[in-house]
């Protein structure tokens, strides 16, 4: 679409946009030499602020705001919000523009927690589903590879789910399954808990959700020194990905104090997530 166009949609049209690319990363100036503060995926509906020269000014449903080229963004009524949707929950889902993998690339490869418009479920193909892309383009998708009405994980399901990212490059700025950050790998694993916490660590820190601990011993699996992720009681036998995160200090990310995220459930049930300054 030429840029003049793209930006007379946007100049009339509804105050949200959907995300047309599988991770777009969200800028703290409008300028790819600015450092990346976070990212959008598929089909996430973000509210627009302003617009610049090509970028858009955009709020995240996790209430975080950063810059994105309008390239990869629709203006309009939101995406997913009605009628049969679902949720990638593969850690990566290739789309393709028909219900077979061999005859061409993928369209577009989504990433975990991508949602997707399902516009038909054939009967004598259950193997696939047809979706309705963000740019409104058709598309298949195996239907393993998604899930509809997902159910909140148990802390054990979440553990167990955590483990499925082993290996994952650690990414600056990262909320996808292409690479997290610290937080953002935290705030995930919350997320499929039902907990919706801050984006970044300090704030999750300073959570009013957050219960402060005070014997070490009354951690469930969780962090030893590290700065974001989940470990063996056996430091020989942590996972090489929370190895790296360990390794890795951001100072303005930074915890000041051991916590536990803590919250009930409809059960009366305490689940909880660690998260310590190094």
């Amino acid at each position: 679409m030429p840029a003049i166009a793209a930006l007379a949609l946007f100049a009339a049209a509804l105050p949200n946009a959907v995300v047309l690319r599988p991770v777009a990363n969200m800028y703290s100036k409008p300028s790819e030499d600015a450092d990346v503060v976070s990212q959008a995926i598929l089909g996430a509906n973000v509210t627009l602020l302003e617009q610049k020269e090509g970028w858009a000014h955009i709020r995240t449903a996790d209430d975080y705001t950063g810059w994105t080229p309008l390239a990869a963004l629709r203006p309009g009524p939101p995406y997913a919000a009605q009628g049969r949707a679902a949720e990638v929950r593969s850690l990566f889902a290739h789309i393709y523009r028909e219900s077979n993998v061999t005859r061409h690339a993928p369209l577009i490869t989504a990433p975990f927690e991508s949602k997707l418009e399902v516009i038909a479920e054939p009967a004598d193909n259950p193997r696939w589903l047809e979706v309705r892309l963000p740019d409104d383009r058709p598309g298949w998708i195996q239907s393993a590879d998604v899930d509809f009405n997902p159910k909140p994980l148990s802390i054990p399901e979440m553990l167990s789910l955590s483990k499925r990212f082993l290996g994952l490059p650690y990414t600056w700025g990262g909320t996808s399954s292409f690479g997290y950050d610290c937080s953002g790998f935290a705030q995930m694993l919350c997320r499929r808990r039902g907990i919706n916490i801050p984006r970044d660590a300090q704030p999750q820190a300073d959570w009013s959700g957050m219960k402060s601990i005070e014997h070490k011993e009354d951690l469930i699996p969780g962090l030893e020194r590290c700065h974001a992720g989940i470990e063996s009681r056996s430091r020989a036998r942590r996972p090489a990905v929370f190895r790296r995160l360990r390794q890795t200090h951001h100072p303005h990310r930074r915890l000041s104090r051991r916590a536990q995220i803590h919250q009930r459930d409809h059960l009366g049930n305490s689940h909880g997530a660690h998260r310590r300054h190094r």
